[in-house]
Protein backbone atom coordinates (compact mmCIF):
# COMPACT_ATOMS: atom_id res chain seq x y z
CA UNK A 1 0.00 0.00 0.00
CA UNK A 2 1.39 3.44 -0.94
CA UNK A 3 2.17 6.06 1.69
CA UNK A 4 -0.54 8.26 0.17
CA UNK A 5 -3.21 5.59 0.59
CA UNK A 6 -2.03 4.85 4.14
CA UNK A 7 -2.43 8.52 4.98
CA UNK A 8 -5.86 8.46 3.33
CA UNK A 9 -6.96 5.53 5.50
CA UNK A 10 -5.76 7.34 8.63
CA UNK A 11 -7.82 10.37 7.56
CA UNK A 12 -10.86 8.15 7.08
CA UNK A 13 -10.55 6.74 10.60
CA UNK A 14 -10.03 10.20 12.07
CA UNK A 15 -13.08 11.50 10.22
CA UNK A 16 -15.25 8.65 11.42
CA UNK A 17 -14.16 9.26 15.01
CA UNK A 18 -14.92 12.98 14.65
CA UNK A 19 -18.35 12.30 13.21
CA UNK A 20 -19.09 9.90 16.02
CA UNK A 21 -18.13 12.50 18.58
CA UNK A 22 -20.26 15.19 16.95
CA UNK A 23 -23.39 13.15 16.31
CA UNK A 24 -24.77 12.93 19.89
CA UNK A 25 -24.42 16.69 20.31
CA UNK A 26 -26.29 17.49 17.11
CA UNK A 27 -28.96 14.84 17.58
CA UNK A 28 -29.60 16.10 21.10
CA UNK A 29 -30.04 19.62 19.75
CA UNK A 30 -32.51 18.50 17.07
CA UNK A 31 -34.50 16.41 19.53
CA UNK A 32 -35.00 19.20 22.08
CA UNK A 33 -38.27 21.10 22.15
CA UNK A 34 -36.58 24.44 22.81
CA UNK A 35 -33.08 25.78 22.47
CA UNK A 36 -31.36 28.14 24.93
CA UNK A 37 -29.94 31.24 23.26
CA UNK A 38 -28.44 33.44 25.96
CA UNK A 39 -31.32 34.09 28.33
CA UNK A 40 -33.98 33.60 25.66
CA UNK A 41 -35.65 30.43 24.49
CA UNK A 42 -36.27 29.81 20.78
CA UNK A 43 -39.18 27.50 20.03
CA UNK A 44 -38.42 24.59 17.73
CA UNK A 45 -40.65 23.61 14.81
CA UNK A 46 -43.09 20.75 15.31
CA UNK A 47 -41.47 18.60 12.66
CA UNK A 48 -44.14 15.91 12.81
CA UNK A 49 -46.79 18.38 11.72
CA UNK A 50 -45.06 19.40 8.49
CA UNK A 51 -46.05 18.14 5.06
CA UNK A 52 -43.49 15.85 3.42
CA UNK A 53 -42.61 16.07 -0.28
CA UNK A 54 -40.30 13.67 -2.08
CA UNK A 55 -38.16 15.40 -4.69
CA UNK A 56 -37.36 13.56 -7.92
CA UNK A 57 -34.04 15.05 -8.97
CA UNK A 58 -32.89 15.33 -12.59
CA UNK A 59 -29.47 15.52 -14.18
CA UNK A 60 -27.95 18.94 -14.92
CA UNK A 61 -28.21 21.20 -16.82
CA UNK A 62 -31.89 20.62 -16.10
CA UNK A 63 -33.67 21.34 -12.83
CA UNK A 64 -36.55 19.39 -11.31
CA UNK A 65 -40.06 20.97 -11.44
CA UNK A 66 -40.68 23.43 -8.62
CA UNK A 67 -42.89 26.36 -7.61
CA UNK A 68 -41.19 29.74 -7.87
CA UNK A 69 -43.20 30.96 -4.87
CA UNK A 70 -43.75 28.82 -1.81
CA UNK A 71 -47.18 27.25 -1.55
CA UNK A 72 -48.42 27.16 2.03
CA UNK A 73 -46.38 26.51 5.15
CA UNK A 74 -42.78 25.22 5.22
CA UNK A 75 -42.38 21.61 4.18
CA UNK A 76 -39.90 18.78 4.60
CA UNK A 77 -38.37 17.92 1.24
CA UNK A 78 -37.03 14.37 1.09
CA UNK A 79 -33.95 14.03 -1.10
CA UNK A 80 -31.82 10.97 -1.85
CA UNK A 81 -28.34 11.25 -3.31
CA UNK A 82 -26.55 8.06 -4.29
CA UNK A 83 -22.78 8.23 -4.59
CA UNK A 84 -21.35 6.80 -7.79
CA UNK A 85 -17.67 6.29 -8.40
CA UNK A 86 -17.31 5.98 -12.14
CA UNK A 87 -14.91 6.51 -15.00
CA UNK A 88 -15.87 9.38 -17.30
CA UNK A 89 -14.44 10.80 -20.54
CA UNK A 90 -13.79 14.55 -20.32
CA UNK A 91 -12.75 15.50 -23.86
CA UNK A 92 -12.76 14.36 -27.49
CA UNK A 93 -9.32 12.78 -27.02
CA UNK A 94 -10.73 10.16 -24.68
CA UNK A 95 -9.07 11.51 -21.54
CA UNK A 96 -10.26 9.54 -18.53
CA UNK A 97 -11.11 10.70 -15.03
CA UNK A 98 -12.08 8.40 -12.18
CA UNK A 99 -14.92 10.64 -11.11
CA UNK A 100 -16.66 10.73 -7.75
CA UNK A 101 -20.24 11.87 -8.20
CA UNK A 102 -23.59 12.48 -6.57
CA UNK A 103 -26.19 10.55 -8.60
CA UNK A 104 -23.74 9.88 -11.41
CA UNK A 105 -23.40 13.37 -12.89
CA UNK A 106 -20.81 16.16 -12.73
CA UNK A 107 -22.07 18.35 -11.15
CA UNK A 108 -24.58 16.60 -8.93
CA UNK A 109 -28.28 17.48 -9.29
CA UNK A 110 -29.64 20.91 -8.46
CA UNK A 111 -31.98 20.80 -5.44
CA UNK A 112 -34.67 23.50 -5.12
CA UNK A 113 -36.58 24.35 -1.93
CA UNK A 114 -37.81 27.57 -0.31
CA UNK A 115 -36.47 29.53 2.62
CA UNK A 116 -37.40 27.94 5.96
CA UNK A 117 -38.23 24.62 4.35
CA UNK A 118 -36.41 21.55 5.65
CA UNK A 119 -34.22 19.24 3.59
CA UNK A 120 -34.13 15.63 4.74
CA UNK A 121 -31.20 14.14 2.91
CA UNK A 122 -30.43 10.44 2.56
CA UNK A 123 -26.86 9.89 1.42
CA UNK A 124 -26.21 6.38 0.08
CA UNK A 125 -22.74 4.93 -0.47
CA UNK A 126 -23.26 1.59 -2.29
CA UNK A 127 -21.10 -1.33 -1.26
CA UNK A 128 -19.72 -1.47 -4.82
CA UNK A 129 -17.81 1.79 -4.17
CA UNK A 130 -14.23 1.83 -2.85
CA UNK A 131 -14.06 5.06 -0.88
CA UNK A 132 -15.59 6.83 2.07
CA UNK A 133 -17.63 9.97 1.38
CA UNK A 134 -19.85 12.58 3.04
CA UNK A 135 -21.64 15.82 2.09
CA UNK A 136 -21.21 19.44 3.18
CA UNK A 137 -24.11 21.79 2.35
CA UNK A 138 -23.05 25.45 2.30
CA UNK A 139 -26.74 26.22 2.87
CA UNK A 140 -26.84 24.33 6.19
CA UNK A 141 -25.94 25.43 9.73
CA UNK A 142 -23.73 23.36 12.03
CA UNK A 143 -21.74 20.10 11.97
CA UNK A 144 -19.52 21.18 9.07
CA UNK A 145 -22.58 21.72 6.90
CA UNK A 146 -23.65 18.16 7.64
CA UNK A 147 -20.24 16.74 6.79
CA UNK A 148 -19.65 15.55 10.35
CA UNK A 149 -22.90 13.59 10.38
CA UNK A 150 -22.79 11.99 6.94
CA UNK A 151 -19.48 10.10 6.82
CA UNK A 152 -20.43 6.88 5.04
CA UNK A 153 -18.25 3.92 4.11
CA UNK A 154 -19.17 1.63 1.21
CA UNK A 155 -22.39 -0.19 2.06
CA UNK A 156 -23.63 2.51 4.44
CA UNK A 157 -26.12 5.36 4.34
CA UNK A 158 -26.76 8.43 6.49
CA UNK A 159 -29.84 10.61 6.94
CA UNK A 160 -29.79 14.22 8.14
CA UNK A 161 -32.29 17.04 8.22
CA UNK A 162 -31.46 20.74 8.06
CA UNK A 163 -33.44 23.94 7.84
CA UNK A 164 -32.80 26.13 4.80
CA UNK A 165 -32.61 29.44 6.64
CA UNK A 166 -30.81 31.51 3.97
CA UNK A 167 -32.19 32.30 0.51
CA UNK A 168 -29.83 31.85 -2.39
CA UNK A 169 -27.86 29.39 -4.47
CA UNK A 170 -25.30 27.37 -2.50
CA UNK A 171 -22.67 24.77 -3.27
CA UNK A 172 -22.70 21.31 -1.77
CA UNK A 173 -19.72 18.97 -1.98
CA UNK A 174 -18.00 15.95 -0.54
CA UNK A 175 -15.59 16.80 2.27
CA UNK A 176 -14.06 13.66 3.84
CA UNK A 177 -11.29 14.45 6.36
CA UNK A 178 -7.90 14.75 4.70
CA UNK A 179 -9.24 14.27 1.18
CA UNK A 180 -11.50 17.26 0.52
CA UNK A 181 -9.73 18.71 -2.57
CA UNK A 182 -9.34 15.29 -4.20
CA UNK A 183 -13.04 14.50 -3.95
CA UNK A 184 -14.19 17.99 -4.99
CA UNK A 185 -11.89 18.13 -8.01
CA UNK A 186 -12.96 14.61 -8.96
CA UNK A 187 -16.46 15.94 -9.61
CA UNK A 188 -18.16 15.45 -6.26
CA UNK A 189 -20.06 18.72 -5.96
CA UNK A 190 -23.40 20.28 -6.87
CA UNK A 191 -25.72 23.06 -5.76
CA UNK A 192 -28.98 23.80 -3.98
CA UNK A 193 -31.24 26.79 -4.68
CA UNK A 194 -33.21 28.12 -1.73
CA UNK A 195 -35.80 30.48 -3.20
CA UNK A 196 -37.39 33.27 -1.15
CA UNK A 197 -40.87 32.20 -0.10
CA UNK A 198 -42.37 35.01 -2.19
CA UNK A 199 -40.09 34.36 -5.17
CA UNK A 200 -37.31 36.32 -6.80
CA UNK A 201 -37.45 40.13 -6.85
CA UNK A 202 -35.78 42.84 -8.87
CA UNK A 203 -34.06 45.92 -7.40
CA UNK A 204 -37.45 47.60 -6.92
CA UNK A 205 -39.15 44.63 -5.29
CA UNK A 206 -41.08 43.53 -8.38
CA UNK A 207 -41.53 39.85 -9.16
CA UNK A 208 -38.99 38.16 -11.42
CA UNK A 209 -40.53 35.04 -12.96
CA UNK A 210 -38.40 32.80 -15.17
CA UNK A 211 -39.59 30.65 -18.06
CA UNK A 212 -36.61 28.32 -18.01
CA UNK A 213 -33.83 27.52 -15.57
CA UNK A 214 -30.52 25.84 -16.31
CA UNK A 215 -27.73 24.69 -14.02
CA UNK A 216 -24.11 25.02 -15.17
CA UNK A 217 -21.55 23.38 -12.90
CA UNK A 218 -17.99 24.42 -13.65
CA UNK A 219 -15.41 21.73 -12.88
CA UNK A 220 -11.63 21.73 -12.78
CA UNK A 221 -9.91 18.37 -13.39
CA UNK A 222 -6.25 17.51 -12.78
CA UNK A 223 -5.26 14.66 -15.06
CA UNK A 224 -1.60 13.50 -14.89
CA UNK A 225 0.53 13.16 -18.02
CA UNK A 226 3.28 10.67 -18.78
CA UNK A 227 6.80 11.57 -19.91
CA UNK A 228 5.58 11.94 -23.50
CA UNK A 229 2.85 14.39 -22.47
CA UNK A 230 -0.01 11.93 -22.93
CA UNK A 231 -2.78 11.84 -20.36
CA UNK A 232 -2.36 8.78 -18.16
CA UNK A 233 -5.00 6.13 -17.46
CA UNK A 234 -5.44 4.16 -14.26
CA UNK A 235 -7.30 1.08 -13.11
CA UNK A 236 -8.96 2.87 -10.19
CA UNK A 237 -9.24 6.19 -8.36
CA UNK A 238 -6.94 4.83 -5.65
CA UNK A 239 -4.26 3.98 -8.22
CA UNK A 240 -4.45 7.51 -9.62
CA UNK A 241 -4.47 9.27 -6.24
CA UNK A 242 -0.73 9.93 -5.81
CA UNK A 243 -0.20 11.28 -9.33
CA UNK A 244 -3.39 13.33 -9.26
CA UNK A 245 -2.38 14.89 -5.95
CA UNK A 246 0.91 16.03 -7.45
CA UNK A 247 -0.90 17.71 -10.35
CA UNK A 248 -3.38 19.31 -7.94
CA UNK A 249 -0.49 20.83 -5.98
CA UNK A 250 0.56 22.79 -9.07
CA UNK A 251 -2.85 24.58 -9.00
CA UNK A 252 -2.92 24.12 -12.78
CA UNK A 253 -5.96 22.22 -14.06
CA UNK A 254 -5.65 20.05 -17.13
CA UNK A 255 -9.33 20.74 -17.93
CA UNK A 256 -11.85 23.38 -16.86
CA UNK A 257 -15.23 22.32 -18.16
CA UNK A 258 -18.95 22.88 -17.81
CA UNK A 259 -21.05 19.91 -16.71
CA UNK A 260 -18.34 17.32 -16.68
CA UNK A 261 -16.74 17.41 -20.13
CA UNK A 262 -15.59 19.58 -22.99
CA UNK A 263 -18.63 20.13 -25.22
CA UNK A 264 -21.16 18.90 -22.65
CA UNK A 265 -23.28 22.02 -23.29
CA UNK A 266 -22.43 22.86 -26.92
CA UNK A 267 -23.55 21.63 -30.33
CA UNK A 268 -26.38 19.12 -29.97
CA UNK A 269 -26.21 19.64 -26.21
CA UNK A 270 -26.73 23.41 -26.43
CA UNK A 271 -29.16 24.97 -23.96
CA UNK A 272 -32.40 25.96 -25.69
CA UNK A 273 -34.53 29.09 -25.40
CA UNK A 274 -36.80 31.34 -27.47
CA UNK A 275 -36.81 35.07 -28.11
CA UNK A 276 -38.73 36.74 -25.30
CA UNK A 277 -38.13 33.98 -22.77
CA UNK A 278 -36.72 34.81 -19.36
CA UNK A 279 -33.97 32.38 -18.39
CA UNK A 280 -32.39 31.89 -14.98
CA UNK A 281 -28.80 30.62 -15.22
CA UNK A 282 -27.42 29.00 -12.07
CA UNK A 283 -23.64 28.59 -12.04
CA UNK A 284 -21.48 26.94 -9.39
CA UNK A 285 -17.73 26.48 -8.95
CA UNK A 286 -16.82 24.49 -5.86
CA UNK A 287 -13.06 25.10 -6.04
CA UNK A 288 -11.89 27.96 -8.29
CA UNK A 289 -12.97 31.51 -9.08
CA UNK A 290 -14.86 32.02 -12.33
CA UNK A 291 -16.18 34.88 -14.49
CA UNK A 292 -19.36 33.96 -16.39
CA UNK A 293 -20.16 35.96 -19.52
CA UNK A 294 -22.95 35.58 -22.09
CA UNK A 295 -21.54 36.59 -25.49
CA UNK A 296 -24.23 38.60 -27.29
CA UNK A 297 -26.32 39.01 -24.14
CA UNK A 298 -26.14 40.29 -20.60
CA UNK A 299 -27.05 39.57 -17.04
CA UNK A 300 -30.20 41.67 -16.68
CA UNK A 301 -30.27 40.82 -12.98
CA UNK A 302 -27.31 39.13 -11.34
CA UNK A 303 -26.70 37.75 -7.88
CA UNK A 304 -22.98 37.10 -8.38
CA UNK A 305 -22.60 35.26 -5.09
CA UNK A 306 -26.10 33.86 -5.39
CA UNK A 307 -27.73 35.30 -2.28
CA UNK A 308 -31.27 36.51 -2.92
CA UNK A 309 -31.57 38.74 0.16
CA UNK A 310 -29.22 41.09 -1.68
CA UNK A 311 -30.43 43.49 -4.37
CA UNK A 312 -29.39 42.11 -7.77
CA UNK A 313 -26.81 43.89 -9.88
CA UNK A 314 -28.22 45.23 -13.16
CA UNK A 315 -27.12 44.87 -16.80
CA UNK A 316 -23.88 43.02 -16.15
CA UNK A 317 -21.49 42.03 -18.92
CA UNK A 318 -19.41 39.67 -16.78
CA UNK A 319 -19.86 38.68 -13.16
CA UNK A 320 -17.47 37.16 -10.65
CA UNK A 321 -18.26 33.99 -8.70
CA UNK A 322 -15.65 33.13 -6.08
CA UNK A 323 -14.54 29.54 -5.68
CA UNK A 324 -16.80 27.65 -3.31
CA UNK A 325 -19.88 29.64 -4.29
CA UNK A 326 -22.77 29.63 -6.73
CA UNK A 327 -24.29 32.56 -8.61
CA UNK A 328 -27.50 33.32 -10.47
CA UNK A 329 -28.18 35.45 -13.54
CA UNK A 330 -31.58 36.33 -15.04
CA UNK A 331 -31.75 37.29 -18.72
CA UNK A 332 -34.45 37.87 -21.33
CA UNK A 333 -33.29 36.79 -24.80
CA UNK A 334 -34.02 39.37 -27.52
CA UNK A 335 -32.37 37.90 -30.62
CA UNK A 336 -32.27 34.43 -32.18
CA UNK A 337 -29.05 32.56 -32.84
CA UNK A 338 -26.18 30.98 -30.94
CA UNK A 339 -24.98 32.66 -27.77
CA UNK A 340 -21.74 31.45 -26.22
CA UNK A 341 -21.78 31.31 -22.43
CA UNK A 342 -18.19 31.19 -21.17
CA UNK A 343 -15.83 31.66 -18.31
CA UNK A 344 -14.33 34.97 -19.48
CA UNK A 345 -10.87 33.93 -18.59
CA UNK A 346 -10.78 33.20 -22.30
CA UNK A 347 -7.84 30.82 -22.02
CA UNK A 348 -9.96 28.67 -19.72
CA UNK A 349 -12.93 28.95 -22.07
CA UNK A 350 -11.24 28.25 -25.40
CA UNK A 351 -8.22 26.18 -24.41
CA UNK A 352 -9.47 24.33 -21.32
CA UNK A 353 -13.15 23.82 -22.17
CA UNK A 354 -15.19 26.18 -19.96
CA UNK A 355 -17.85 27.04 -22.53
CA UNK A 356 -21.51 26.40 -23.31
CA UNK A 357 -23.97 27.47 -26.01
CA UNK A 358 -27.51 28.79 -25.90
CA UNK A 359 -29.48 28.09 -29.08
CA UNK A 360 -32.28 30.66 -29.27
CA UNK A 361 -35.19 30.53 -31.73
CA UNK A 362 -37.26 33.49 -32.91
CA UNK A 363 -37.42 36.50 -35.23
CA UNK A 364 -34.43 38.79 -35.75
CA UNK A 365 -34.79 42.41 -34.62
CA UNK A 366 -32.93 44.78 -36.97
CA UNK A 367 -33.39 47.63 -34.52
CA UNK A 368 -31.11 45.89 -32.05
CA UNK A 369 -28.50 44.91 -34.65
CA UNK A 370 -28.15 44.96 -38.41
CA UNK A 371 -25.32 44.62 -40.92
CA UNK A 372 -24.72 47.87 -42.85
CA UNK A 373 -21.74 46.66 -44.84
CA UNK A 374 -20.57 43.07 -44.85
CA UNK A 375 -18.62 40.83 -47.25
CA UNK A 376 -21.94 39.48 -48.51
CA UNK A 377 -23.75 42.76 -49.32
CA UNK A 378 -21.32 45.45 -50.38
Amino acid sequence: MSNEMKMTRRSILAGAAFAGAMAPLVVASVASATEEVGEAKVAQTDIASLERVKLELVKPPFVHPHAQKAEGAPKIYEVTLTIQEKKIIVDDEGTEVHAMTFDGSVPGPMIVVHQNDYVELTLVNPETNELQHNIDFHSATGALGGGALTVVNPGEKAVIRFKATKAGVFVYHCAPPGMVPWHVTSGMNGAIMVLPRDGLKDHKGNDLVYDRVYYVGEQDFYVPRDAAGTYKKYESAGDAYGDVLEVMKTLTPSHIVFNGAVGALTGENALKAKVGEKVLILHSQANRDTRPHLIGGHGDYVWATGKFANVPDLDQETWFIPGGAAGAAFYTFHQPGIYAYVNHNLIEAFEKGAAAHFKVEGEWNDDLMTAIISPNNH
